[in-house]
Order: C-alpha cells, then sequence, then structure tokens
C-alpha cells in the first residue's frame, strides 16, 4: 500500500472517529502511530510511542502553556475581570450603549491575562449580564456583545491557539503572539462601532446608565492600574526582547499572584482551584500537543500535504481563490469543534500548502486565529455561544445566535481588511527585538 493510501485512509478514519465523539488527543496519538506503522514499520511506530510523549512534553517552551493558564486561572479568581469591567463602565457607561461598550473592552484587557475565549465569555457574563439586565439591555444585545468579545481571548495575547500554532509551524510563540496585539484592537474597535450602529438603529435595546463623576472614575481607575501594569510587563518584555515567552508568562503569574495579595483576594481555596483547574486543563492540552505531533509526522512521511499542495500550485486558478476556499473549511470547522481541536488536527495539512503557495506564516497564523473565532459564534453550533448558553438558560439558544450574528459581521470585515492590508498583523513583529 502506497503512502498516500495510508495517509488518506488516516485523515478519513481520523474524522470519522471525531464524528463517534472519540477523544481526539488520543485519536490523533492512536492513527498517527497505526500510520508510521503501515508506512514506515513497526520499528518506526514502537520507537514513536517509547520517544514521542516525553520528548513533546519536556521540551522548555512548554512550560509557557500552564504558567499562562494558572495566570488567567488566578486572575479569574481574584476578579481581575470585575475590576476592568468596573473601572470602564464608570468612564462610558452613562453614554447609550456604553455598558456594552465596557463589557467589550473588559474582554479585550481581561483577554490580555487569559488566553482563552470560552474562560473570558463565561466570567464576564456573570459580571456584566447583570448589570446590562439592571438598565434594559435586550439579552440579544448583551449576550451577543459578551459572544463575540469574549472571542478576543484567542486572538489578543497570551494566547492558547497561537502557542498551539507555533508549536506545530515551528514559528516563534512571542512572534505570533505579538501579531495578534492589532488585529485584536482593530476588531474590539469594530464590535464598538457594532454596538453604537445597532443602538442607533434601535435605540429602545439599551438605556444609558448614570453618569459617574470625575472623582469616582479617576478613584475605580485604580483597580485596573496594576492589571494595565502586568499586560504592559508581559507584552512589552516579550516586544522588546526583554523576557522570552516563558520568563513573561512566570512575571506575569507573579504580578497577578502579588496584585491579588495587594487586593486582599488571595485566598487559600483560591489557589487550590487555581492549581487543581490548572493541572486538569494543562493535562488535556498535553494529550492534544502529543497526538498532533504523532498525527503531524505522520501526514510528513506520508507526503500529503506536500502532494496537496503540488497539485493546487498546478490549478490554473488566482490564489486567494484557494485561500476563501480554506477560509470557509476554517468557519465550517469552527462550528462544530473547539479552536485547540482545529488547530492542531488541520494546521499540519493546510499551512504547509499555503505558506507554499507564497502566504507569509505569521499573516497566515492571524488569519487563521480569526476564521475559527467567526466559526466560535456562527450557527448552528457555536462553541463560545453554548457555553454562554450554558450560564444562562433563561434565555433561548436561537437569541444568543441572533444577538451575535451582526458582531459576526463585523468579524468578517475585520477578516476583510487584515486580507487586504496584512501589514496589520505584520507591523509589530517586523519591529520586534529577539528574545534574550
Amino acid at each position: 500500500m502506497s503512502p498516500e493510501l495510508v495517509g488518506v485512509i488516516g485523515l478519513c478514519l481520523l474524522f470519522v472517529f471525531i464524528f463517534l465523539n472519540m477523544p481526539i488527543g488520543f485519536t490523533m496519538l492512536f492513527i498517527g502511530i497505526l500510520g508510521m506503522f503501515g508506512i514506515a514499520g513497526a520499528k518506526s511506530a514502537l520507537s514513536t510511542i517509547a520517544v514521542e510523549p516525553f520528548s513533546v512534553t519536556s521540551e522548555y517552551i512548554f512550560s509557557v502553556i500552564p504558567l499562562f493558564v494558572f495566570m488567567g486561572f488566578i486572575a479569574s479568581h481574584t476578579g481581575l475581570s470585575a475590576d476592568a469591567f468596573y473601572t470602564i463602565n464608570k468612564w462610558i457607561g452613562h453614554l447609550r450603549g456604553g455598558i456594552a461598550g465596557a463589557t467589550s473592552a473588559s474582554c479585550a484587557v481581561f483577554a490580555a491575562i487569559c488566553g482563552d475565549a470560552i474562560s473570558t465569555a463565561t466570567t464576564m457574563s456573570a459580571v456584566a449580564l447583570p448589570q446590562m439586565r439592571e438598565y434594559k439591555y435586550s439579552d440579544r444585545l448583551s449576550l451577543g456583545t459578551i459572544a463575540a468579545s469574549g472571542n478576543l481571548g484567542f486572538l489578543i495575547p497570551p494566547s492558547i491557539p497561537f502557542i498551539l500554532y507555533a508549536t506545530l509551524t515551528e514559528q516563534s510563540i512571542g512572534t505570533l503572539f505579538i501579531s495578534g496585539i492589532l488585529p485584536g484592537i482593530m476588531l474590539l474597535f469594530l464590535f464598538l462601532a457594532t454596538i453604537f450602529i445597532l443602538i442607533k438603529i434601535n435605540p429602545q435595546i439599551a438605556s444609558p446608565a448614570p453618569k459617574a463623576s470625575w472623582g469616582e472614575r479617576l478613584k475605580a481607575s485604580r483597580y485596573i492600574f496594576g492589571l494595565a501594569i502586568i499586560v504592559m510587563l508581559v507584552l512589552g518584555g516579550i516586544y522588546g526582547g526583554i523576557f522570552t515567552p516563558t520568563e513573561a508568562a512566570a512575571v506575569g503569574v507573579f504580578g497577578v499572584f502579588v496584585l491579588g495579595l495587594i487586593n486582599r483576594r488571595i485566598t487559600r481555596q483560591g489557589i487550590g482551584t487555581s492549581v487543581s483547574e490548572t493541572a486538569r486543563m494543562t493535562g488535556m492540552i498535553f494529550i492534544l500537543i502529543i497526538g498532533a505531533v504523532t498525527f503531524s509526522r505522520f501526514m510528513v512521511i506520508s507526503e500529503i500535504p506536500f502532494i496537496l499542495g503540488a497539485y493546487i500550485s498546478g490549478l490554473d486558478i488566482h490564489v486567494i481563490y484557494i485561500l476563501v476556499f480554506c477560509a470557509i473549511f476554517y468557519i465550517l470547522m469552527g462550528m462544530i469543534m473547539d479552536v485547540m481541536s482545529i488547530m492542531l488536527i488541520v494546521t499540519p495539512i493546510l499551512h504547509p500548502m499555503l505558506v507554499g503557495l507564497g502566504f507569509d506564516p505569521i499573516w497566515l497564523a492571524a488569519v487563521t486565529v480569526v476564521l475559527i473565532m467567526i466559526g466560535q459564534i456562527s450557527p448552528p453550533v457555536g462553541i463560545v455561544v453554548y457555553a454562554l448558553y450554558g450560564m444562562v438558560r433563561d434565555v433561548p439558544l436561537f437569541t444568543i445566535f441572533r444577538g451575535a450574528l451582526p458582531f459576526m459581521g463585523a468579524m468578517i470585515v475585520g477578516l476583510a481588511l487584515l486580507i487586504a492590508f496584512p501589514q496589520i498583523a505584520l507591523f509589530l513583529p517586523h519591529l520586534m527585538k529577539p528574545s534574550l
């Protein structure tokens, strides 16, 4: 049996097992080993089983994952998300739609220390939704804002999807982190514009809150001051070449812990819960990585990505149409799967092909994350929307999807801008200093 045929059979089995709801990490590991057995023989497959799990998880760079995950959980348990919302709301909450705008901006701030969209969205729903309901915001606007803005946790660094993408494509984690900053800010402003337009069309969907005095605003700002310092230390350290991503993550964990002590919100129970949640999520991510790296090796020796790239390169069509096809595929996958699974399954196949067609790998990573973000709030099975629905059972799922649709349109506009102007993602990485 030819390596190409083994590769095709492996891909088909992978999708069959996924739709049978098998654990994705173990599925990729099993198929990867089975495929190598079929192509390279038992010795190669057994060697992979013996060496791969340890060699992958013992790499120093992967210590960035538990550190950033721990930072996000500690920040959540010490109420930093509530601090961000409280401060921003004092400044703009009196505007019509201002609480929704404060929610969107708070999601962006919390994303800079969390790295995960579902955690960002569910955390902010508990913080911001009661306030929006108090001032008669429609559930469509409120939950649509939270679902879309929580999605920024995938793009704004520290982003777990960027860590996985860098691992699979041998790119710099720090460079990918920095590439997500300007696209994330762009999407935030597009979300704010969407809120403004929706309220302009129908002012009844939101009522203004009382205007805070300047004294109240300045007093509230102290709550976010420490958080801003931590974000600047982490991202500025990576950008300026002062820290590696792993060192920046350690600085971030220390900063959040100290901030919790200053605010007197660190508790023994909170630390214990954060440690157990970090261990559980890190274990899940590492199983996915081990499976994905093994599956990626299988794909390489089957030569499927290279054959696919050579075939598509030989077609008499413009590369932009190929990119559009891949974009639609990513969005469809995003509707039915979580972002980490998509990254780990699809990237080893599509990334080599698209880079071979001349697309910049750093820009491609940013585009990929935005595409998956669109899928995560798209009907019928947007993962972030379902996670949010689990938090607010008193609102129909259909209402949340309807509320997210205008923001999905804003994300498509942002994607078009990112494709038309690649420098949105590439400008800051090109100015970076290499990490020490």
